[in-house]
Parts: structure tokens; C-alpha cells; sequence
């Protein structure tokens, strides 16, 4: 079966620079000319790779939302940008695998699709979410809003609230890691929400102390569950349900 690449971006150089690459790779290129019919093409797994330009609006959400899908669905990411452009540590903290500098060479494409075969499976592996049961309390403008966490991971972690929770970004957070006395707390973008207090977060802000203790929990979980294959349903994943208000600009 072919490959497909779903393609966010508008620039004609790059555009041809990456057809007549993606060709003799054999890898069809599929132009997209929304965030969300891009996420659509790789959530409904038509395309495995997803290459967005940053310097289209919303393209640093698009990237986000999808290093937010679970394994089986996470396609490699690349990000188009300047060599001189000031967000590219933007783009990597996104969730981007690689970054594609304008002015496009093919080699460059082709060492960076080729890098993302060879640490596919790893990469899988590292965005594992698991099973999480602990309060969460979200800092609104109008107070607090409490919740219970669904599921964990490295980068972002789903919710049930008490009511509905707004799509906006920077969103400050804490909650108790269950088995420690340890307070993960720090900031979020609401990258989706339900009509029914459901909504999944990913973290934009976490200070080094916390994402080190976050680490270690996930990594003594993933030890324990390997231990015990018969515990699967530990392994959650961080989809949008049918009613949920996705975004792709997050909202002030």
C-alpha cells in the first residue's frame, strides 16, 4: 500500500520541492488546506506523516493536537520554518519530530523521513498514556474548577470536570500524582472539550522538577504494567469524543 502525506502549507517553492521528494520516495502528497481536514486524514489513517508550515496561522495547534493522538495513530510530524525563524524551539516543544528549514532541499526531507522509520517505534512508545484517577483542579477566570484526571502522559493528560471546560490556552493545572505526595502542577492548553466536562490537556508549561517527577511516575507505571500484561486497559486513548469543540487556534 502507498504512502500518503498530508501536506499543510501554501508556499509554492516548498510545495514542489516536496511533491517531486515525496514522489521518489513513493509517497503521495496530499495538500490540505485546513488544520483540521489535515488532522481528519491522519486520525481516519489515510496519511502517516503530517508536514505543516508555521507560518500559516493555528499550525503550532495542528501540530500539537496531533502529537496529542494515541500510538497506533500518531504520524511522524514535520515542521516547515526559516532558518532564521525565532519559533523553531516553538515548534519542537509542539511536539514537531523534525524541522524542515526553507529553502527545501530534498535530501533534507528525505533524512528526515528517513530518521522518522527508524524511531517510530520508540517514539510510540515514549507518548504511552496511562491510567490516571486523581483529582484535578483547573484556575479559571471565574474560580476554580475541579475535576477527575482520565489518563496520563508525557505530554498532556485527559480530564473530567464538573462542568464545561472553556478551550483557551494556558490554562494553569495541579493535581496529586496517586502514590506520592508529590503536586504536578504548571500550565495547559485545552486542546479539546465536551459538552459534558470532558477535555484533553497538553502541557505548555512544566517547570524541569515537575516533568522529572512525571517521568519517573510514568516510568515506574509502564515497569509495573509490562510486569503485569494481563492490565491493558491501563494504556487509555486521549480522543475527542463526538461532542467535543476541538481547537486549532487555541482561544485567549
Amino acid at each position: 500500500m502507498r504512502q500518503s502525506a498530508a501536506v499543510m502549507c501554501q508556499d509554492k517553492q516548498s510545495l514542489q520541492t516536496l511533491k517531486a521528494t515525496l514522489e521518489q520516495l513513493e509517497i503521495e502528497m496530499v495538500k490540505s488546506p485546513s488544520g483540521q481536514e489535515a488532522l481528519e486524514l491522519v486520525m481516519t489513517g489515510c496519511c502517516s506523516t503530517l508536514i505543516v508550515d508555521f507560518d500559516l496561522p493555528g499550525a503550532e495547534e495542528v501540530i500539537r493536537m496531533a502529537a496529542l493522538l494515541p500510538p497506533i495513530q500518531k504520524p511522524e510530524l514535520l515542521a516547515v520554518a526559516s532558518r532564521a525563524w525565532p519559533g523553531t524551539g516553538q515548534a519542537f516543544q509542539s511536539g514537531a519530530n523534525r524541522i524542515l528549514y526553507r529553502p527545501l532541499e530534498a535530501e533534507q526531507i528525505k533524512d528526515a523521513l528517513r530518521s522518522g522509520k527508524k524511531t517510530r517505534k520508540t517514539s510510540r512508545r515514549k507518548t504511552a498514556r496511562y491510567e490516571l484517577k486523581t483529582l484535578v483542579y483547573l484556575d479559571l477566570k471565574t474560580g476554580t474548577l475541579p475535576g477527575l484526571s482520565i489518563d496520563i502522559g508525557e505530554h498532556g493528560l485527559a480530564v473530567q470536570a464538573t462542568e464545561p471546560v472553556p478551550v483557551s490556552s494556558n490554562l494553569a493545572f495541579r493535581c496529586v500524582l496517586p502514590g506520592t505526595d508529590i503536586t504536578l502542577q504548571g500550565h495547559a492548553d485545552v486542546m479539546w472539550a465536551s459538552e459534558r466536562g470532558r477535555a484533553g490537556l497538553f502541557f505548555s508549561k512544566l517547570a524541569p522538577a515537575a516533568r522529572k517527577h512525571l517521568m519517573t511516575w510514568l516510568h515506574k507505571r509502564s515497569a509495573h504494567n509490562s510486569s503485569h500484561k494481563k492490565d491493558n486497559h491501563a494504556l487509555r486513548d486521549l480522543l475527542p469524543p463526538e461532542d467535543a469543540h476541538v481547537s486549532f487556534a487555541a482561544a485567549e
